[in-house]
């Protein structure tokens, strides 16, 4: 179905794509993983007509089928690819709400794929059909994707927008998008990377059986390597814009040949070996959650409109002791950041008591990258919570010198190079980027911090980089977190008590082994099961 040929693109005087050659079989899902920077995402962007037009392809050809698609030294045939993307290939992003159109409902969003290709739908009864018959016809093919790919109620989702959408439902839509013409090949770009694990087993599902139902083909790029060895038939390992291995999924992970492919597997979470602690008995709290309860409003913003106040947490009881980690773990949508935002003050719409007995506590968030100031550089960014302690609290103004000695020494902490201090958040890799948010959480120097999701979007030698990170740093510099993720793995390496959450209610709390040996509820079972 593909064929890719000595694949060679550049970024100006740097190559980040080096002789890569890939074939996809008809019905074949290939997985391509790495980490980030290793030329995945280049490649499939490349195959797909997509890479901007910076790059340069400097050696190589892509065939599909017979059909060559790219050849170097010559120009892109714009053409080619107009009528090739969407009906014979398609692809489905990480991230749906920057895919989508947030302004138009998505409904109308996956029928514009219909319209760009009429040839590859329409038979000879569309084409005797008037325009209002033809647009009822597009929409029902829409709805009926809608269906085929596990969205309920279809016509609702119909006339949505994406921010209307919970995250999995973003997804199934882009999905929807993909398959809706039937393509031969359907490329997917980490599609399942900020999403829990009962939706990510969803869709998972959904693209093994788009894959069985349609007998498509699909290359898969993720940093998931679990994922890769349940979904796909065979596996291709990049580094540093090269495949350095290549083999038949099970062949990969039970017997890897390159040192480079047996450290990405040893990095999984579920591999890694958890570092014990115990907690002495007699440790103070430095927070207490008594009777908690979150609401947030919806609706009322027409001028007429009535808001509702709906429920995001009901009558949370948990405490966090002095250098204890305690893992929130639960699905998209079961309270987990309206939790966290309470803690910190941002929600004020409550009921019970927070008590906080610590320095102002502070977050570590999901995606550093939409957090960080992106005109600023990292040295004002980190001073900024140094400036904003100084205004809160006159007696902890610090003085200009001061400060910047505060934030070099804080970036050494979390093992940057001074010499980035000046450069910007669009001048680092994704790692670089998390380190300097943990390092803008730690710099007043608070006694709690709320992680949320900071190694989701990370590959997992750069997870396993910054979880060592966060350990080192809680035992320096005393600190108590809570972990916020989706990933159960990730959750039991770093934490020394779990709660589960769901539907807005904590359903238990223990001690991390003993939750993951002998859980009491049905649902922290089927969370384990799952991962």
């Amino acid at each position: 179905m593909i064929r890719i040929e000595d694949l060679s693109v550049a970024f100006g005087g740097t190559e980040a794509v080096k002789h890569v050659n890939l074939e996809i079989a008809d019905g074949e899902i290939l997985g391509v993983v790495g980490e980030s920077g290793s030329g995945k995402s280049v490649t499939a962007l490349t195959l797909m007509g997509l890479v901007g037009e910076e790059a340069r392809v400097t050696s190589g050809r892509i065939y599909m089928g017979d059909e060559l698609l790219l050849e170097a030294g010559k120009k892109r045939d714009k053409e080619l690819y107009r009528r090739c993307q969407g009906s014979r290939m398609s692809m489905v992003f990480q991230e749906p709400m920057t895919s989508l159109n947030p302004t138009r409902k998505v409904g109308n969003q996956v029928e514009e794929t219909l319209r760009l290709h009429p040839d590859a739908w329409r038979g000879p009864e569309e084409e005797k059909q008037s325009a209002s018959a033809i647009r009822r016809r597009m929409r029902e093919r829409v709805l009926q994707c809608f269906t085929a790919v596990g969205l309920k109620d279809a016509q609702k989702v119909y006339d949505s927008y994406p921010h209307q959408l919970s995250g999995g439902m973003r997804q199934r839509v882009m999905i929807a998008m993909a398959v809706i013409l039937r393509p031969d090949l359907i490329v997917c770009d980490e599609p399942t990377t900020a999403l829990d694990v009962t939706i990510q087993n969803q869709i998972i599902e959904l693209l093994r059986e788009i894959n069985r139902k349609q007998k498509n083909s699909m290359l898969f790029i993720t940093h998931d390597l679990n994922l890769a060895r349940r979904l796909c038939h065979r596996v291709a390992v990049m580094k540093e814009g090269r495949v350095v291995e290549t083999g038949w999924t099970e062949e990969i992970f039970r017997r890897p040949v390159q040192a480079y492919t047996k450290r990405l597997i040893e990095a999984v979470p579920s591999c890694m070996e958890r570092h014990e602690r115990t907690i002495p008995a007699d440790s103070g709290a430095v927070l207490e959650v008594r009777d908690l309860s979150v609401f947030y409003r919806e609706g009322g913003n027409s001028l007429l409109g009535h808001s509702r106040k709906r429920c995001a947490v009901s009558r949370a009881n948990f405490d966090i002791r002095v250098g204890e980690v305690l893992g929130l773990v639960g699905e998209s949508g079961c309270g987990k950041t309206s939790l966290s935002k309470a803690i910190l003050g941002m929600n004020r719409d409550i009921t019970g008591e927070v008590v906080h007995h610590s320095e102002r506590p502070q977050m570590i968030f999901q995606d550093p990258y939409s957090s960080l100031n992106p005109s600023r550089t990292i040295g004002w960014l980190l001073q900024e919570p140094l400036r904003a302690m100084g205004r809160r609290d006159p007696s902890r103004a610090m003085t200009k010198g001061d400060m910047e000695a505060a934030a070099h020494d804080m970036l050494r902490k979390v093992g940057m190079e001074e010499r980035y201090f000046d450069r910007k958040p669009s001048q680092l890799s994704g790692g670089q980027r998390q380190r300097v948010s943990i390092a803008q959480a730690l710099i007043t120097g608070p006694g709690l911090v709320i992680a949320d999701e900071p190694v989701s979007a990370l590959d997992v030698t750069m997870q396993a980089q910054i979880m060592e990170l966060m350990r080192a740093l809680q035992e320096e510099m005393k600190l108590s977190y809570l972990f916020i993720s989706h990933d159960i793995h990730v959750i039991y390496q770093m934490s020394d008590r779990i709660m589960v959450m769901k539907e807005g209610r904590i359903l238990e709390i223990g001690g991390t082994e003993e939750l993951f040996r002998q859980p009491k509820e049905e649902y922290t079972k089927l969370l384990l099961a799952e991962s």
